[in-house]
């Protein structure tokens, strides 16, 4: 049961309104997805973006699981026949997963250890007697009590010695003991990193890390990503070091009661527990902990650049010559028409002799008249660059003024080779339907790209060292939310794009393609309803996500929701209309008093959404498409120079800075530091996936292919 307790917990971490908090989790607990709250449950949610309604769903699912393993402890404590009420309050009261674990430690099955093997021994009652502190007789007399032969326990020393294990181990399970060390690892730990002995010598991508130490509370998540990655790659060795002194005199503190008679061996085993049992599992747990945080991070940051990316402006209606450039192969060229159908395929060569070169160019001429090609787009892989002078030099030629665009390659290969490529273009070779969704992205980068697994976009940031069950969850909510915020076209949407609406999964979306091929498309929203597998719920999730064109209601091609079709009928009623001369009709609208139709569901916020939806129906939120040209004359970067300036287009956004492609198939690095004179938080606040700027060429570095750049001022967008 999840009760006010956490919902309390929730609203205060999360720095929102207990009614927004509850109202959500009650949404998501009757299985709405974060889109369709974000859009039409804003009055119950006071308008908070999905940003923060994520946020709640992630604390959410922490909670349940943080009750779910409540109980699992419960259930194995009450199976050793060890729960009492006080340690069962004690569970049921903790609202932090460490801390829960903390006091399982003691009750938690263990493999053998010293202690286990030292209390088999029959040695337990010793060490409470130590441990006490209260034994004033004879050290001696007590400890040869318990030597006993029969049972391992030869002599005093081994007697002693297995006592003192059993106490090591009790300090390092200790609740209270554990928690003040867990704070000073946090506060005072420094994570340390060196180069292995053997590897001192060698120039690696690692380099930065040979001699590295820092506050592991400050590092930043790249940093930490790649220590753990040089680790893996047995490069490099990490430890997190902390004052010894101080986390021995903590444990003093909780231990010695005073000079007691064992007070020597009490100090042996403050010193075994901590150097042998705490220091090691803390130091893996605050790593861990942190690197988790860095985890999270990252695939926020390959969120945030999916988002932008899957977003970007789109050249829709465009006839596109799709280019998969290449030497060995050649270059494989593709037109697609206005609305994407693969049209005809050419295969040049560029290091060719010139009398070929011209017979092709006359081909490729004849193929842009043919069919009316708008834009150039080129594959930013292997011999993009040589590709992209060909193909300019030779529009240049013949006076065809064409905007030839470089477009990133990444996942085209993994589309060409998938079985929904092959089963779309079953007599293609790869590398032609390589160049069909090379230019396909151009026109419609949402619509081709979620035809690709997210991961395999790559605009992340060490994107393969991460949790990949966290980050497939974390990029399918991305591209779900994309796909929603820019509505689908429920007669011409693929399968792949309709799987991707809220409400609607890969098998409904292939019974709704089933569906509108047999009846000849959709009419109106409410057939979707006929569609076997959608239910009332499903309906309600997606309805307002798809699009209809051309329908019997003209709001089918707006978003706002068939639910409140009602409302704006009797919107349109008031004002003496009917819904076609409504709808785009700003001075009827103005005419709107929305107070008049405020229900349990319907307030302020999604009122005005329907306004504005109702003065601009169905138009394509996305920015308007804008193309660049690079310096052809610079073509590697043994032909950059310091101080050059370029116009480049932002590829990737990482917290440490943005990488930026400017034509010489190599990203150069614009570092935060060089993002602005005044202090810059975050790249996000100034940079994204997409976005064209100017910048300066600051450092070269050939023998690592490094590029530094400096951010220009008045950059474009």
């Amino acid at each position: 049961m999840f009760d006010d307790n956490f919902i309390l917990l929730i609203a205060n971490e999360l720095g929102l309104e207990v009614v927004v908090v509850k109202n959500t989790i009650k949404l998501l607990s009757s299985g709405s997805s974060i889109p369709f709250i974000s859009r039409y449950r804003k009055d119950l949610i006071l308008g908070i973006d999905e940003i923060k309604v994520g946020l709640i769903a992630q604390r959410f699912d922490y909670y349940q699981n943080l009750i779910q393993r409540r109980e699992t402890i419960i259930s194995s404590i009450t199976e050793q026949g060890k729960l009492t009420e006080e340690l069962s309050q004690k569970i049921n009261s903790c609202f932090d997963r460490q801390q829960l674990e903390d006091i399982y430690l003691p009750y938690k099955p263990k493999r053998k250890t010293r202690a286990s093997v030292a209390k088999e021994k029959g040695l337990t009652e010793l060490a409470q007697i130590i441990f006490s502190q209260e034994y004033s007789g004879d050290k001696a007399s007590l400890v040869s009590k318990y030597i006993n032969s029969e049972k391992g326990v030869e002599d005093f020393s081994q007697a002693l010695n297995g006592a003192l294990d059993i106490i090591a181990e009790w300090i390092s399970e200790d609740f209270n003991v554990r928690g003040e060390l867990r704070e000073l690892f946090w506060e005072k730990g420094v994570l340390e990193a060196k180069v292995k002995n053997s590897l001192k010598d060698q120039q690696t991508k690692f380099r930065d890390y040979y001699n590295f130490s820092e506050k592991i509370k400050n590092i930043f998540s790249h940093r930490l990503l790649a220590i753990r990655r040089g680790s893996k790659e047995s490069i490099l060795l990490w430890k997190v070091l902390v004052p010894d002194s101080e986390a021995l005199g903590l444990i003093r503190q909780k231990v010695i009661k005073g000079k007691s008679l064992f007070y020597e061996e009490l100090l042996r085993a403050i010193e075994d527990s901590y150097k042998r049992l705490i220091h090691s599992s803390l130091e893996a747990e605050i790593f861990t902990a942190k690197l988790k945080d860095a985890e999270q991070e990252a695939i926020g940051v390959f969120s945030k650049n999916l988002r932008h990316l899957l977003l970007m402006p789109p050249a829709k209606g465009k006839v596109i010559l799709g280019v998969d450039p290449g030497f060995k192969s050649g270059c494989k060229l593709a037109v697609i028409d206005a609305q994407g159908n693969f049209k005809k395929y050419l295969q040049i060569f560029l290091d060719i002799k010139e009398a070929f070169k011209l017979e092709q160019i006359k081909k490729i001429i004849s193929l842009i008249k043919e069919y009316g090609v708008e834009i150039v787009a080129i594959g930013n892989g292997t011999a993009s660059k040589e590709a992209f002078l060909f193909i300019m030099s030779m529009l240049k030629e013949n006076n065809l003024n064409l905007p030839c665009m470089v477009v990133s390659e990444a996942g085209a290969s993994v589309y060409s080779a998938s079985s929904l490529a092959q089963k779309e273009f079953p007599d293609l070779d790869l590398t032609i339907r390589g160049a069909i969704s090379i230019a396909r992205r151009l026109q419609d980068p949402l619509s081709e790209l979620v035809k690709i697994d997210p991961k395999a976009i790559g605009v992340g940031q060490y994107q393969h060292d991460v949790n990949q069950v966290d980050l497939k969850k974390a990029l399918d909510l991305v591209v779900e939310s994309c796909v929603d915020y820019v509505g689908v076209d429920l007669n011409t949407a693929s399968l792949e794009l309709l799987s991707r609406v809220s409400g609607v999964n890969s098998l409904t979306a292939k019974r709704i393609i089933e569906y509108r091929l047999n009846n000849k498309g959709f009419i109106d929203k409410s057939q979707l309803l006929q569609v076997w597998g959608i239910k009332e719920k499903s309906y309600e999730q997606a309805a307002g996500f798809l699009r209809i064109i051309e329908g019997k209601n003209p709001l089918d091609n707006s978003a706002i929701h068939p639910e409140s079709y009602p409302i704006v009928e009797k919107m349109a009623l008031d004002v003496n209309a009917d819904l076609k001369s409504l709808i785009g009709n700003e001075k009827l609208i103005s005419q709107i008093d929305t107070n008049k139709y405020k229900n349990d569901v319907l307030g302020e916020y999604y009122l005005k959404d329907i306004i504005q939806e109702l003065k601009k129906p169905g138009i394509d939120p996305r920015q308007d498409f804008t193309s660049i040209v690079f310096d052809s004359n610079i073509n590697s970067i043994d032909d950059l120079k310091e101080n050059m300036v370029f116009l480049g287009v932002i590829t990737n956004v990482t917290n440490f800075g943005a990488f930026v492609d400017i034509g010489v198939h190599l990203d150069g690095l614009l570092h935060i530091s060089k993002m602005s004179k005044s202090f810059v938080k975050s790249p996000y606040d100034l940079v994204s996936v997409g976005d064209k700027v100017k910048v300066k060429v600051i450092s070269i570095d050939k023998d690592l292919s490094r590029i530094g750049l400096e951010l220009i001022n008045d950059q474009i967008k």
